[in-house]
């Protein structure tokens, strides 16, 4: 019965790990592929079904803590699209790289706080970071 648990609590642990992974990857990748759009004056593309269904599995397995931070994560992440998917046009309105890095700015927030609350759910020996890697 313990052998169980542990085997269950792992295998939860292990299935939490790929879908913030999962979450992370298409983060980083539309992020770069709109920055991108934006420097070169070119259009771009991508595919959105993959990021809701990405967060949809994330907040499968999450713990509460963590489904909050991943809320207003996902929050943070409409606005940016706001200004700068859905409010302007990188081929003719494009944003200055300081414009786009000011628009970054509420995600980079909101993804400091979800890992943190990532370290905190997977362990309690897991240090704060006070600044995000990436994205």
């Amino acid at each position: 019965m313990v052998t169980r648990r542990a085997q269950d609590r792992q295998w939860l642990r292990d299935q939490q790990l790929v879908a913030y992974q999962e979450l992370f990857s298409h983060y980083a990748k539309f992020t770069m592929e709109l920055r991108r759009a934006h420097g070169d004056q070119r259009g771009w593309d991508y595919d959105w079904g993959e990021w809701s269904a990405a967060l949809m599995r994330v907040s499968l397995i999450a713990p509460a803590e963590v489904a909050t931070e991943i809320d207003g994560f996902g929050r943070a992440i409409n606005e940016f699209l706001d200004q700068v998917a859905r409010g302007r046009d990188p081929l003719n309105d494009p944003l200055s790289p300081e414009d786009f890095e000011q628009a970054r700015q509420a995600p980079a927030e909101a993804q400091v706080k979800l890992v943190n609350a990532i370290r905190r759910s997977l362990s309690s020996d897991q240090k704060v970071l006070p600044f995000g890697i990436g994205g």
